[in-house]
């Protein structure tokens, strides 16, 4: 991990809508990126080893009903994909299944991949550590400044499906490595004051590359400014709207957007929509047990409104001080109501 000047990340505000090339904060509107097209998709880069001090690489890819590819098993690489919109057959390590918005699959070291979206228009989402992935996904490809993919390339007999496959996800999270596929809904469920917040990966499943977290939440205000030392945090809207307070700039946002936060930049988030979701992907596993010791273990696959007492959070954090926390204000101020 590239050392930190924790006072100069402080003072820094977000790079907008484009790639800073140094691990800084910045922000990213959906859309937005480095572009590239390959094999009738549309893979629009959002984080390179530059840009994240060689910790990860993040990549939206877009494509229509018929769009394929065939990575190669990366040694060295973990890869977790989401699935934001429409369908997509994915077979890892020999294994088959057909997954929709909502679900994803995870790619251990050395596992192979293949993938075959099968509605038009599907989006995944991309994570994965340390760099490599790209390398292989753009394999070929063409950097472009449109927003969408070409038709160029496909070929309605890519639709074809073998026999035999089961469309089944898993709703539980594994206890270890290896690859899995886990449908919407599915992860540990971890109750928050009107918030829910779902282990996607846990760092054991990554060997401790990352984790995320996936967050569904009622509307509510900034929680306090903090920073972490030792993780870098990102921030992807699926649904609905957030509020990011980095380092005394405000940024909206919305469904498809990024947000990068290395160790030492101070920031808060608010929720601005009701049942918005976030997807939360989070460096290394030091941070894995605030969200432990600050909520309640749930099967719920949904939050409950006034179910679980906000002191929670506050005592979960007072009785760890070795969270990698660093608390340095109240909330920032901003009344929100639905749709602000």
């Amino acid at each position: 991990m590239t050392q930190i000047d924790i006072d100069r990340m402080h003072r820094l505000a977000p790079v907008i809508n484009a790639l800073p090339g140094e691990p800084v904060p910045y922000y990213l509107a959906s859309g937005e990126g480095e572009r590239h097209e390959v094999d009738g998709q549309l893979v629009t880069v959002v984080a390179r080893t530059q840009d994240t001090g060689g910790l990860f690489e993040a990549a939206f890819i877009l494509g229509s009903a018929g769009a394929h590819s065939t990575g190669s098993a990366l040694d060295a690489v973990q890869r977790s994909f989401f699935v934001v919109d429409g369908s997509v057959q994915v077979t890892v390590a020999g294994t088959s299944r057909i997954l929709s918005q909502g679900d994803s699959f995870h790619v251990a070291p050395g596992e192979s991949l293949e993938y075959r979206m099968l509605g038009h228009m599907t989006r995944l989402f991309l994570f994965s550590a340390p760099g490599g992935a790209l390398a292989d996904l753009l394999a070929g490809a063409a950097r472009t400044e449109r927003h969408l993919f070409t038709m160029d390339s496909l070929n309605p007999g890519d639709l074809q499906l073998p026999e035999g496959i089961d469309a089944a996800a898993s709703l539980d999270l594994p206890a270890g490595g290896g690859g899995y596929f886990l449908s919407a809904g599915g992860g540990e469920h971890r109750a928050w004051p009107d918030a829910l917040n779902s282990y996607l990966a846990r760092p054991a499943n990554t060997g401790g590359r990352y984790f995320a977290v996936n967050t569904l939440a009622a509307v509510q205000p900034y929680i306090i400014r903090h920073f972490h030392r030792l993780h870098t945090e990102n921030f992807i809207c699926l649904s609905g709207r957030v509020w990011l307070w980095v380092n005394g700039h405000e940024v909206l946002l919305t469904a498809g957007d990024f947000l990068h936060a290395p160790a030492g930049t101070v920031h808060s988030f608010a929720i601005g929509a009701h049942n918005t979701q976030m997807l939360g992907l989070l460096t290394g596993g030091v941070f894995e047990k605030f969200f432990d010791v600050t909520s309640e273990p749930t099967q719920a696959p949904v939050y409950s409104e006034g179910l679980v007492d906000p002191s929670t959070v506050i005592a979960g954090i007072q009785a760890n001080p070795d969270l990698d926390l660093q608390v340095v204000g109240p909330p920032p101020e901003r009344t929100l109501a639905p749709g602000l």
